[in-house]
């Protein structure tokens, strides 16, 4: 017999005992894995989407909220904002580039981002298929969406008012599908994204003239948005044109300290940092995930004890045994090593068990997320999982060593002659 069927036999001679013990070490593992596995991906989520935007400008409210809504659409706008001031802003020296939004509607859930160019040229998205949009009404989707809404080029849908449920449906105004983004990683996967003149024109009762957005996908590589030539009734009716938000790049590092005081202090719109605000996010989670983790570790713990007491009683129950093996020419060396490896064999099969376990919760809970943009993925395996794996081999062999040194230490002669 190896050395490793001997260990497994020894481990399922208590079937029950084995049992327990995988079962603690996977459900320490499967928490740990879960915490590990939302964590990474939040943190990751956080990091891609605020790319490049410096600040956003918005309504007065709560700054987490606007961030929130602006850049991760996962809530609800804090109200919206003149567009003639924001028109000033936009203009503003310490600005390189700013990207008008317009939100307030969604199909099936997911939003239609009124936007400009600037868009494009921000997040650098690329097309599977087809164009970008170019004028009102025409949509370019994510890559996401298509496939989970079943669009295609040429499709058209209606747009419903509000940003998570399909109220009130704009019947008189159908969007075109004119093209699909190619996969992004980020929340443009989920988006369906339009001209600022679409999202107007679903709240107006009257149409108004709208620039073409040809220019503004022309224009988009130097960062400068295009508002086409005004008209008087354009001008007319800019005083009641509102954007939802405003996505800042600066142009110079000294924006930083000076523009959003400037905003805060001198308008009456407030400037919030993504940088920031998402670092709040993040610790305000991170306070329930440190307790969990704990609590996981706390459970490791008491697996490692259960590992060792069962070893240890094993051990005192084939003490007659393991004396006839050393008879029959087996060293103290080995069976060192067979103790050793019963405990690692325990740890490693509760630690697998728990990895998958993990794996298989997260995709669960994900099954039940109704934000897209906030969705897990519990079929993503990042390299952080191979310490998990290292620290419960750890585990098993720091609960072995001890009935394994005693076992090396047996005396023999003293055993037999008991028996």
């Amino acid at each position: 017999m190896s050395p490793f069927q001997i260990s497994w036999k020894n481990i399922w001679s208590k079937p029950l005992n084995a049992a327990l013990n995988i079962l603690l070490i996977a459900f320490g593992t499967g928490i740990l894995t879960v915490l590990l596995l939302a964590s990474t991906q939040i943190e990751d989520k956080l990091a891609k989407n605020s790319k490049d935007i410096d600040l956003v400008v918005g309504a007065k409210g709560s700054p987490l909220q606007l961030i929130l809504s602006s850049i991760y659409y996962i809530d609800f706008p804090t109200g919206n904002i003149p567009m003639n001031e924001a028109k000033k802003l936009m203009r503003n020296p310490f600005v390189k580039r700013a990207v008008p939004l317009a939100l307030g509607d969604n199909y099936n859930g997911v939003r239609i981002v009124g936007t400009d160019s600037n868009y494009i040229s921000l997040y650098g998205l690329k097309l599977q298929n087809g164009n970008f949009w170019k004028a009102d009404l025409e949509a370019t989707i994510g890559a996401n969406v298509a496939k989970e809404q079943n669009l295609k080029v040429g499709d058209t849908f209606f747009g419903g008012h509000g940003l998570t449920e399909m109220k009130d449906e704009h019947k008189d105004h159908a969007y075109k599908v004119v093209g699909i983004l190619e996969p992004q990683q980020n929340v443009t996967d989920n988006l369906i994204l339009t001209a600022i003149g679409s999202v107007w024109k679903m709240h107006e009762e009257e149409v108004f003239p709208h620039a073409d957005d040809t220019e503004l996908i022309k224009s988009h590589k130097n960062g400068t948005p295009y508002h086409g030539e005004k008209t008087e009734a354009d001008h007319s009716h800019d005083e009641d044109r509102e954007f939802t938000s405003l996505l800042i790049q600066y142009r110079s590092p000294m924006a930083v300290a000076m523009f959003p005081q400037m905003v805060n202090q001198t308008t009456n719109m407030q400037a919030a940092s993504p940088a920031q605000e998402s670092t709040r996010l993040f610790s305000l989670i991170g306070v329930g995930v440190d307790t969990l983790q704990w609590f996981a570790v706390l459970i490791m713990l008491i697996a490692a004890i259960s590992v060792f007491v069962n070893l240890y009683n094993s051990l005192k129950e084939r003490s007659y045994d393991l004396a006839i093996m050393r008879t029959l020419g087996a060293s103290k060396g080995k069976l060192f090593s067979l103790i050793i490896l019963e405990g690692l064999i325990l740890t490693l099969i509760g630690t697998i068990i728990g990895i998958a376990l993990g794996h298989g919760i997260l995709q669960l809970i994900s099954n039940y997320q109704e934000s897209s943009q906030a969705k897990m993925n519990g079929l993503i395996f990042i390299k952080e999982e191979f310490y998990l794996l290292a620290a419960g081999l750890a585990i098993g062999i720091v609960a072995a060593v001890i009935p394994a040194v005693q076992a090396y230490r047996s005396n023999i002669s003293k055993i037999l002659a008991k028996n």
